[in-house]
């Protein structure tokens, strides 16, 4: 394993680009509790962007609309200005999927929400298919979102109406990920202790209960072929699943504190974790090897430091689409982009309460949430991946290491086709 403690003055790292900011407008008496910013998301299709803005509220962009706001009118927008408004007035069928701005009141504090787009041909698992009250279509885009009471709520995106209010968590729904195959397939990750599987094609009916975590669970992510989940959460844990038969395949130890935030590389070889340790862990999922660490304090903490309170606890960390690049936001007042092979930052950009943070479908923008409902949005690292970066994945997206240390190839090329330090 290598230790990559950022070794270089962050004055000499390329500051990003600011793309814009959506401020939360703020009332003259406005409670500081309730405003938090806990999740940001972007459409798969690319033509929606969501946050939770505060106090119940999840509000819905057009992502295209967005970008040209910002172009037009300078990266400052409060976020109820007329310049982000779109029309709302009743269309035509043809115009029924066009995207529209919405703003939904979801009834209690929204701490998570994830996008959940519909592909018939990957059938329901359940056998009375002829009883479903919904039949999602191919054109379908769903907005699923996690609340303070345990709800989770499931959302028409195109009509911002309320299709489903699943019940079974106890305690606040901190995380919610679609299968990125189309089933519409939703796993919840609760402070319950609990991961649960829903099967929205099954009207919402729960499939599954996945214990194992002995406190909170934080959050959790599909791998790209939706095969396997990730779940991680306080006491140091990161869970890994089989989602095909709903069982723990391992547990990956090497964090010294609370584990709050997970995601898989495009082509599911590499696994990002984020923890209050100061650290962020790319391993290897299916041997449970650390390959890569990214600090952020230096000299790394020792692991009694580490376990504490060190002011330098990294709160979200988001795989590019590019598949080279990673993104950290910690408690330090700052944004971090990572290359998978280098041992520094190659960007960075300033952050005061940052939450939360995701790329957008392209991988061109990150958008970072904080404490009082606004986003920022910054340009993100574009660099041409190496002949070696572009082999690699393509092999991985259908291998997984152990297939791959088995090819019968020469070892320099084995060496060539493997994330190894």
């Amino acid at each position: 394993m290598a230790s990559f403690p950022p070794r270089v003055n962050e004055k000499e790292i390329v500051r990003s680009r600011t793309i814009g900011e959506l401020l939360a407008p703020a009332a003259p008496f406005d409670k500081k509790c309730g405003r938090e910013n806990w999740t940001v998301a972007f459409a798969p299709d690319g033509s929606y962007f969501a946050w939770s803005q505060g106090h119940r509220t999840v509000k819905l962009v057009p992502w295209s609309q967005c970008l040209k706001n910002f172009l037009l009118h300078g990266t400052k927008n409060i976020t109820n200005s007329s310049c982000l408004r779109l029309s709302r007035q009743n269309s035509d069928g043809g115009q029924k999927n066009k995207p529209r701005e919405h703003i939904i009141d979801c009834g209690d504090i929204v701490w998570s929400l994830a996008f959940g787009s519909s592909v018939p041909e990957k059938q329901s698992r359940c056998v009375n298919i002829e009883w479903h009250r919904f039949r999602f279509g191919q054109d379908q885009l769903l907005l699923a979102t996690g609340l303070n009471n345990g709800r989770i709520k499931i959302w028409d995106v195109y009509t911002g109406k309320l299709l489903l209010n699943l019940v079974d968590h106890t305690e606040v729904v901190r995380d919610l990920t679609f299968a990125p195959d189309g089933s519409l397939i939703l796993v919840s990750a609760s402070r319950d202790k609990t991961l649960r599987v829903w099967d929205l094609k099954d009207d919402g009916n729960m499939m599954k209960v996945l214990r194992g975590h002995q406190n909170w669970v934080y959050s959790c992510a599909f791998s790209p072929d939706s095969s396997m989940l990730c779940s991680v959460g306080a006491s140091k844990a990161v869970f890994l699943w089989n989602m095909d038969k709903y069982t723990m395949i391992r547990k990956l130890e090497g964090h010294h504190h609370d584990v709050v935030a997970c995601d898989f590389s495009p082509d599911g070889a590499l696994l990002a974790t984020a923890s209050y340790d100061t650290r962020v862990y790319i391993w290897d999922p299916y041997t449970g090897d650390i390959l890569m660490e990214f600090g952020h304090l230096f000299p790394p903490p020792t692991p009694i430091f580490a376990g504490g309170a060190n002011d330098r606890w990294v709160r979200s960390v988001s795989f590019s689409h590019d598949g080279l690049h990673v993104a950290s936001l910690a408690d330090d007042k700052m944004v971090r982009f990572w290359r998978i092979d280098e041992d520094y930052p190659v960007q960075v950009a300033p952050l005061t309460n940052g939450l939360c943070c995701a790329f957008s479908t392209d991988g061109s923008v990150l958008a970072a949430g904080t404490h009082d409902g606004s986003v920022y949005f910054w340009a993100t690292p574009r660099q041409v991946p190496s002949l070696q970066h572009l082999c690699r994945m393509s092999i991985r997206r259908v291998m997984p290491t152990q297939e791959v240390q088995e090819l019968p190839i020469p070892s320099k090329v084995l060496e060539f086709l493997s994330y190894r330090v």
